[in-house]
């Protein structure tokens, strides 16, 4: 498996995996890079556009995955900073000083057919070698905690055991929900 940034010229590649809806419902991974408000007044056509323009900059975006050629996953990867809904999430936000130097995995879509088979794994493996190379001092998930069988759609921003393998460890568990903030420092 060959994994990649993600800029202008894999464009093509990042819409094909995710289709026409967006990869969840027209998100196009702007979930946690919009406000509510914004993210529900783009729609799908204006979520897609956000992220074509954010791959334009070719300003850190997110890695894409290749099996035999083709697309078969993505997980967005940048700065914390620039997923201002975590920022201001009151189940995530940390209470921390800001720090430049910590970066976000937030979300994961894998190709139907691929789920199960270590893409996203791979994608985590990659994000770990990619954040250290920009320079981040550790990355961020968040991923779900699930009791049994979950629908695919909650596990878009990973697994306990996903980030449990790639060495990170709970930074936070907070009080609500069931998402955790993982750590790895780099």
């Amino acid at each position: 498996m060959k994994v990649v940034d993600v800029d202008a010229a894999r464009w093509a590649d990042l819409a094909t995996l995710f289709g026409a809806n967006g990869a969840y419902s027209g998100c196009w991974c702007m979930w946690w890079r919009l406000s509510g408000k914004e993210f529900s007044a783009n729609g799908n056509a204006g979520n897609r556009a956000a992220l074509t323009a954010l791959a334009e900059t070719n300003e850190p975006l997110g890695l894409l995955a290749y099996a035999g050629g083709e697309p078969v996953g993505w997980a967005s990867l940048a700065p914390r900073r620039d997923f201002p809904r975590l920022l201001r999430s009151p189940v995530l936000k940390l209470d921390e000083p800001a720090d430049d130097s910590v970066w976000s995995v937030p979300c994961f879509f894998i190709a139907r057919d691929r789920r199960g088979t270590g893409v996203a794994s791979a994608l985590l493996q990659a994000a770990v070698a990619q954040a250290r190379e920009h320079g981040a001092g550790s990355l961020e998930g968040y991923p779900t905690q699930v009791d049994g069988r979950a629908p695919n759609a909650e596990l878009f921003t990973g697994t306990p055991s996903l980030f449990e393998k790639a060495g990170f460890a709970v930074h936070k568990r907070p009080a609500t929900g069931r998402r955790l903030v993982v750590r790895r420092a780099l």
